[in-house]
């Protein structure tokens, strides 16, 4: 039997024991419903008020800040959406990049129907959006900018707080998709002048199906839920009390172990690369060199497709991605990778390995053995192969 191994993080984590055990007691103990004004309500609300608190304390900011949603996309949605509409006196800009996550370019092209005007910022090689040209975008009718902390198939850091201080300097409301940076980054959403953040729980050993949406006092936002008088009148809906009671417990024991987490996933990741770079030829490694989170690594395997080596990995017990996870029904050439000047041919053959806290060096020796292998297999039956070799004659 294969060996199995979990080389897609980014996409989706484990539930941590810690989390699963502080879960537990709220599908059978503390059953009751929140909003309910008896003493099992008050126990839910409690444990509720707590995940909150915990939260919080992880970003830097206060508990009436924090609002639960149903993930990073509904965050990204209500963000986006609700501040637009919110601010639609003050004009109908919106400023964003041409690498961002599916939920922020979805709700952009939604508001794009009606009729607001929609700046796309391009992005360097590397993947970074340049500062300059930011401030040369905003408007006097810009009220948005949304760029995210970090790219979920690249890994490559924004430069935070810089864009928080342009945007606060500009009188616009700065809102990040910091989904894929809660866990591998410290993250201070005073420090970095951030108005609105996108977090969710499963990327942190929390369960599915919660996240949150950070909104600074003072900064308004209309609903995207209507319904009930949850979440301070903010959002519609029965409080999801075990999932939010993990994702609180998963925010506290990410905040506790970030620093050991994160040396483990730097070792990795050099090993990883060393390994891959000096035993396949003909590999480019995509994102920053430096500026990036441990714990993905996006490599392309030219003259083969990304796609063959996913199977074929996955054949070997081993799991990968090709992109994000939320466009992988997709046969188009990832948006990121474009963006960065990547061509079709190249970003085809891409492949996003992203760590975890159960990874180990045995899992990254026993995949780049099995690399080996695929990709020497399919470069051998690929036609980009045969016509390269002609090509050098």
């Amino acid at each position: 039997m294969n060996k199995k191994v979990y080389l897609d993080n980014a996409a989706t984590t484990y539930v941590a024991t810690e989390v699963l055990n502080e879960m537990m007691p709220c599908f059978n103990v503390f059953f009751g419903n929140p909003n309910s004004i008896h003493a099992f309500g008050r126990e839910a609300q409690g444990l509720v008020d707590r995940a909150r608190d915990r939260i919080a304390k992880a970003i830097g900011a206060k508990s009436n800040e924090v609002y639960f949603t149903s993930g990073g996309t509904e965050a990204d949605n209500w963000a986006i959406k609700g501040i637009a509409h919110a601010y639609i006196n003050k004009g109908r800009h919106i400023i964003t990049s041409q690498i961002e996550h599916p939920a922020v370019l979805g709700a952009c092209k939604a508001l794009e129907k009606e009729g607001f005007e929609v700046t796309y910022l391009p992005v360097d090689k590397h993947g970074l959006v340049d500062l300059a040209e930011l401030i040369h975008q905003i408007r006097s009718d810009t009220t948005l900018v949304s760029i995210m902390a970090v790219n979920n198939e690249v890994g490559t850091i924004q430069n935070i707080k810089a864009i928080g201080k342009i945007c606060k300097e500009n009188d616009v409301i700065f809102h990040t998709d910091a989904v894929q940076a809660f866990g591998a980054l410290k993250l201070n959403v005073i420090d970095m002048e951030i108005d609105a953040m996108s977090i969710s729980s499963h990327k942190i050993y929390g369960p599915k199906g919660v996240g949150a949406l950070y909104l600074r006092n003072g900064i308004r936002i209309e609903n995207l839920i209507d319904g009930g008088h949850q979440e301070r009148n903010k959002r519609g809906g029965t409080t999801n009390v075990p999932s939010v009671v993990g994702f609180g417990k998963a925010a506290e024991v990410t905040v506790r172990d970030l620093a050991v987490y994160n040396q483990k996933m730097k070792s990795l990741r050099e090993y990883f690369v060393k390994q891959v770079t000096e035993k396949i030829p003909y590999v480019i490694v995509n994102g920053h060199p430096h500026q990036k989170v441990n714990n993905i690594v996006n490599i392309s395997f030219e003259l083969i497709e990304g796609e063959s080596i996913l199977l074929l990995l996955d054949f070997e017990g081993i799991a990968v991605s090709t992109g994000s996870a939320c466009t992988s029904g997709s046969l188009e050439p990832s948006h990121v990778l474009k963006a960065m000047g990547v061509e079709d041919e190249t970003s085809q053959g891409s492949i996003r390995f992203s760590f975890g806290r159960s990874t180990t060096k045995a899992d990254i020796d026993y995949t780049v053995e099995k690399l080996v292998e695929v990709v020497d297999r399919l470069r051998k039956m690929s036609p980009q192969t045969k016509s390269a070799k002609k090509g050098d004659k």
